[in-house]
């Protein structure tokens, strides 16, 4: 039987019941005020005490309002049609409201139940299967939706019958399991899982082994992250977090893109609703938001929703990677998550961390990024879920509690920086402070010698010492003047420059520069690292004359409208003529 319990004490939005049973530590209850049925999560059990964190504002509540309690945890419901959606941290449909905001106690269907699917079943009668294996698969846009034995399923199961491909609603039964003891299970489409429980539908979870390619320079070039990989790019107010999230969202090498706004301030949630939908995937030609999922809660949303949106994305990405499916997680931000988690902390009277954050944050953000990466799964197929989170530091303060804390969690570091971005060099990444952990597996440097050129992590490296060199010439020539300093310092600090307008600096609203191909990126380093190996005469005027005129020409053809407007194949040949003429 289900536990009950009254209200007995009231904190903002933690409350105290007084329970008459047995209840779990992050069960779900209901809590009656004045007819109106509020969810709330259990976070601390004292004794016949819980404290329970409610999900909606709790204005009226009372002692001595009566309390449900569930015996189950937050769950989404998984199926078709979680695609092209808009739900908040609950799992509400946000383009159903009756309003501009739900109203409180308002809980909304996440699944059309009405809309038929065309069936495909892929296992047979007598056929044994497990948790997670595929009975059979939908078209969700133009991506196979694969129907799963449910997650939560213990042992064998024998496919007693399964129905022959035609359309069906998510709750007809699709398929007649038998267990083990002999008894029988009806599967329909759609199934529910915890959303603070990894899925764990995987056979085993390798290292990755390839890059997972994003179309931005500055990141594929000199910072890759990999297939399954995690990265946050941390920064402050108005550097490019949220264009460069859209510009990896849009162009990057991903089937499913989730996108998780936790906290985030209303007018970017906004943007996120109309910019979204208009965009076209370059990699099909379709509307990227026909394989785009949307998690939105905004700043001022009840602290327990704001937390519960980054774990109902990642849940959700969880479940479409056990179809074999590359999907692509994206928070913004991880840090009003954090903020979430320290104010529930604090009501809760616990010994503050840093800052007053808990002092397990960083087990909690450990925990969540481990959740993401690349398994086989039991077929042997692959899928993979790549974790990219944003962070918002106080005045780009990157040393507090949660950029630190994810530094230790992420293997991927985007440091975007407020000067760059004040001289409008776009994307704002800080090269030097900027790392890749990745460019250290010999799967990945294997990879990339395969799939890139030979020796490509060297020619990386090369280019991140240019660019270093620079930057410290550029301190000396700014300390002693032009005239203090022998020419090498100017020839390495306009060295840099050269590889800072080329390769670092990229339009992501310009058709032909927003997107650059792994063959197109090792084209133009291996061109630049040519003119930067190139050892001068200073005392030559004309050979000074000509080096500076090629560099001019070549930042005139790979930025300027010659370029955008050029065929590539032309425009390689006009390069490769810039060079031997100049010899």
């Amino acid at each position: 039987m289900k536990s009950t319990g009254k209200v007995t004490g009231i904190v903002s939005n933690l409350v105290t019941v007084l329970t008459d049973g047995p209840v779990s530590q992050n069960e779900i209850c209901y809590i009656d005020c004045g007819g109106t049925r509020l969810m709330a999560e259990v976070i601390k059990v004292n004794g016949r005490n819980a404290a329970v964190q409610v999900f909606e504002s709790t204005r009226g509540l009372k002692n001595g309002d009566p309390v449900e309690f569930e015996d189950r945890m937050l769950e989404v419901t998984l199926g078709p049609g979680l695609l092209s959606s808009c739900y908040d941290g609950l799992q509400n449909d946000l383009t159903t409201m009756t309003g501009v905001f739900l109203k409180r106690g308002e809980y909304t269907e996440p699944l059309d139940r009405s809309k038929l699917w065309d069936f495909t079943p892929i296992a047979g009668p007598g056929d044994k299967v497990v948790a997670a294996d595929w009975l059979g698969e939908v078209k969700e846009g133009w991506l196979p939706h694969k129907i799963m034995v449910p997650f939560s399923f213990k042992g064998e199961y024998t496919v007693k019958s399964i129905v022959p491909a035609g359309q069906y609603n998510i709750d007809r039964t699709i398929a007649v399991l038998t267990d083990e003891s002999g008894e029988d299970v009806d599967v329909t489409m759609t199934q529910k899982w915890p959303v603070k429980v990894a899925i764990k539908a995987y056979r085993e979870k390798p290292r990755p082994s390839r890059i997972m390619e994003t179309g931005v320079r500055v990141i594929d070039t000199l910072n890759p992250i990999a297939e399954g990989g995690t990265g946050f790019i941390p920064g402050p107010f108005g550097c490019g977090k949220t264009v460069l999230q859209h510009a990896i969202a849009k162009q990057g090498d991903a089937e499913v893109i989730v996108m998780a706004a936790c906290g985030e301030r209303a007018n970017e949630v906004v943007e996120i609703f109309t910019e979204f939908p208009e965009l076209i995937d370059p990699h099909t030609g379709r509307h990227l938001m026909e394989r785009t999922t949307i998690i939105c809660n905004t700043s001022n949303m009840p602290v327990a929703a704001r937390e519960a949106s980054v774990y109902t994305a990642m849940t959700i990405c969880e479940y479409y990677r056990a179809m074999g499916l590359k999907v692509l997680l994206l928070a913004d931000s991880t840090s009003r998550w954090a903020q979430a988690l320290r104010e529930m902390s604090n009501r809760m009277e616990e010994l503050p961390g840093a800052d007053a954050f808990p002092v397990d944050l960083s087990a909690i953000i450990s925990n969540f990024y481990a959740r993401a990466g690349m398994v086989v799964l039991n077929n042997g197929k692959t899928g993979s879920v790549t974790f990219i989170g944003t962070v918002s530091p106080a005045g780009g303060n990157l040393k507090e509690p949660v950029t630190e804390s994810t530094k230790k969690a992420a293997r991927c570091f985007y440091a975007l920086e407020q000067n760059r971005a004040d001289k409008k060099r776009y994307p704002a990444v800080n090269p030097i402070d900027s790392y890749s952990k990745y460019l250290e597996y010999p799967e990945i440097d294997e990879y990339l010698s395969e799939k890139v050129a030979p020796g490509w992590v060297g020619m990386v490296e090369k280019t991140k010492n240019i660019i270093r060199k620079g930057r410290e010439a550029q301190e000396q020539i700014n300390i002693l003047g032009d005239d203090g300093v022998p020419m090498t310092y100017h020839e390495q600090f306009w060295k840099s420059e050269l590889v800072d307008f080329i390769i670092l600096q990229q339009d992501a609203f310009d058709p032909v520069d927003s997107v650059t191909p792994m063959d197109r990126q090792e084209y133009m380093l291996r061109l630049v690292l040519g003119i930067c190996d190139r050892n001068f005469d200073f005392d030559d005027f004309e050979q000074c004359r000509k080096f500076f005129n090629e560099a001019i020409n070549l930042l005139r053809q790979m930025n300027y409208s010659e370029f955008r407007s050029a065929d590539f194949n032309s425009y390689q040949e006009q390069l490769n003529n810039l060079i031997s003429n100049g010899k």
